[in-house]
């Protein structure tokens, strides 16, 4: 009897737990739902804030990614969050100011957004004759279905995309073929032709080596993996060109403030492009910039990596004029690398004209003569030693 009853208790039990096990189950697949329900609420409420912005909230403040469009290589980048913004005042102190994308507002006509196009330009390029033909441009390009109209959600895209100081110079110099071709766009985020090759030059070294390696050893080190010479001839002379460009361009001067190697690279035919037009700032807005700046002493006016202008000690204010031209920097920037590998019979005059143009003192409008005399007489050295090769 005895017998008996055990396995009908010890089913019994068995019955009890698996009705548990499953209890427990249920209770989980709710839990879960649940929460897979009000996260995805949560993030339909926070991605529906940006819906003409194609971008997501978490996305850093620049993300870049490498993609295709079509047959060509591009590179998708996103630029959100909260912006470092500086008043062009009497106090150029930075605050956080977050980017406005809800303009133009419904109801506004083309001919008001072609306005307000104008007036974001001038505000950012200066008084300029040609600024009315940049706009119908900008138009153009934001018209993305090209049906001849420009649509609410295109015009608001493109406005957010407009804020972005390194798209507007981008297409300033993407005429030229200087900078790498847009794409196309969605508000801020956007897509730029990929270039293949770079930094300019440069090593990469563990950190922990950067510190305990010469200064002399690291220029040497840096020019290790370049072209060979008539390639690194061709190449220079791209940057020669985007120096003669930018000066007295079709929208006014421009002030070339960061010349690192890792703002440049180059195509399979050794075409240079700025790939960080970053470092490029206009003129007018320099100006203004320094204007408002506080120094004690000369070091203080600094505008980037590369523009420096004097401190008039008497009313603690920085200068407006630059102490260099973009042609002094570019040389400099180019100096290590043309000479390395250079033919023995184009050395000396090479290095004896990199040096007349590295002494160039003042900004290029005070010496026009000599800025143009130096500038065209290195880029006629150059192409004579590539004009007869296949690099050309």
């Amino acid at each position: 009897m005895a017998r008996g009853l055990f396995p009908r208790a010890w089913i019994k039990k068995s019955f009890f737990f698996q009705a548990r096990i499953s209890f427990v189950r249920v209770k989980y697949l709710f839990l879960t739902w649940l929460t897979v329900f009000v996260g995805g609420w949560v993030i339909y409420v926070q991605y529906s804030n940006y819906t003409e912005l194609c971008r997501g909230h978490e996305c850093k403040n620049a993300i870049v990614y490498t993609g295709g469009w079509g047959d060509v290589d591009g590179v998708i980048r996103c630029q959100v969050g909260e912006v470092l913004h500086y008043e062009l005042g009497e106090e150029p102190e930075p605050r956080r100011e977050a980017a406005v994308f809800d303009k133009p507002t419904r109801g506004t006509s083309v001919e008001k957004f072609r306005e307000m196009v104008f007036n974001h330009l001038k505000s950012k390029l200066g008084e300029q004759a040609n600024l009315a033909s940049l706009v119908t441009q900008i138009l153009s390009v934001a018209d993305g279905n090209k049906d001849g109209h420009v649509s609410l959600p295109e015009a608001r895209s493109a406005w957010a995309l407009l804020q972005l100081d390194e798209v507007l110079l981008g297409l300033l110099l993407q005429e030229r073929g200087h900078t790498p071709r847009l794409m196309g766009f969605c508000g801020d985020l956007y897509v730029t032709e990929r270039v293949p090759y770079g930094p300019l030059y440069g090593v990469s070294l563990p950190w922990p080596l950067e510190a305990w390696v010469p200064s002399g050893a690291r220029r040497s080190m840096d020019q290790w993996f370049t072209p060979s010479w008539p390639r690194k001839a061709k190449i220079s002379m791209g940057l020669l060109e985007l120096v003669e460009d930018i000066f007295h361009g079709n929208y006014g001067s421009f002030l070339m403030c960061d010349l690192s190697a890792g703002h440049f690279g180059y195509t399979d035919r050794h075409d240079l492009r700025l790939t960080d037009p970053r470092a490029i700032v206009s003129e007018d807005a320099f100006r203004r910039t320094m204007r408002a700046l506080h120094c004690e002493k000369d070091e203080d006016c600094l505008f980037g990596a590369d523009c420096r202008t004097s401190c008039d000690v008497a009313q603690k204010r920085c200068r407006e004029e630059v102490t260099q031209p973009n042609l002094a920097k570019a040389c400099r920037a180019l100096r290590d690398y043309l000479l390395r590998g250079t033919p023995s019979e184009l050395r000396e005059e090479l290095e004896r004209q990199l040096y007349a143009c590295m002494a160039l003192r003042g900004s290029a409008g005070q010496m026009d003569m000599e800025h143009s005399l130096i500038l065209n007489n290195l880029k006629a050295l150059l192409w004579r030693q590539i004009s007869h090769t296949k690099d050309s």
